[in-house]
């Protein structure tokens, strides 16, 4: 019940932690970035500028943003009760990443303009001419690294039921053969 209760508090604090990023950055980009300028980072690959996302990734479903909030509001509140069940360190780590990058986009979404519910993600990190994104995006991806790795570490740990080897059965007492 311990390690339960530690992880979950692993899951939260990396949570807040990429919430408190992610907000503060995004106040940073609409303080000091423009939508019709880009400045260069990596050349052309990697620059900052401000952009607003009314729907998911890459801008799929910007006509339908109540319903990605809703959708949104479910999954969080699926991520946070699987998180709770976190088997390791490294699965908690990864789904507070996650939860803190979900939760990071759905305020945006709850009270950005242009309306409660209906709000837009705000967006800074340009990927080429790819799409611009978030922090909150990146701690999903680092997120999902994390419960990969959890995953190997376990599937490693765990030997194949059937590739265990047959239990050697010890000869009984009275049939042992003395020479």
């Amino acid at each position: 019940m311990r390690d339960r209760v530690r992880r979950s508090a692993v899951m939260l604090i990396v949570a807040a932690i990429v919430i408190l990023i992610d907000q503060g950055t995004k106040t940073l980009a609409l303080n000091t970035l423009r939508q019709d300028a880009r400045i260069p980072l990596i050349g052309d690959w990697l620059g900052l500028q401000l952009a607003f996302n009314p729907g998911a990734i890459f801008s799929l479903g910007e006509g339908s943003t109540w319903v990605i909030t809703v959708i949104g509001v479910a999954v969080t509140a699926v991520l946070i009760g699987a998180a709770t069940r976190a088997r390791n360190v490294w699965s908690a780590v990864g789904f507070g990443f996650i939860v803190g990058g979900a939760i990071g986009n759905l305020i945006d979404r709850l009270f950005s303009p242009p309306a409660f519910g209906i709000g837009h993600v705000t967006d800074f990190l340009a990927y080429g001419n790819l799409f611009i994104g978030n922090l909150a995006d990146v701690a999903l991806g680092i997120g999902a690294v994390f419960l990969i790795v959890a995953g190997l570490r376990t599937s490693r740990r765990r030997p194949d039921p059937a590739s265990r080897p047959d239990p050697v059965d010890p000869v009984p007492a009275e049939e042992t053969v003395h020479p």
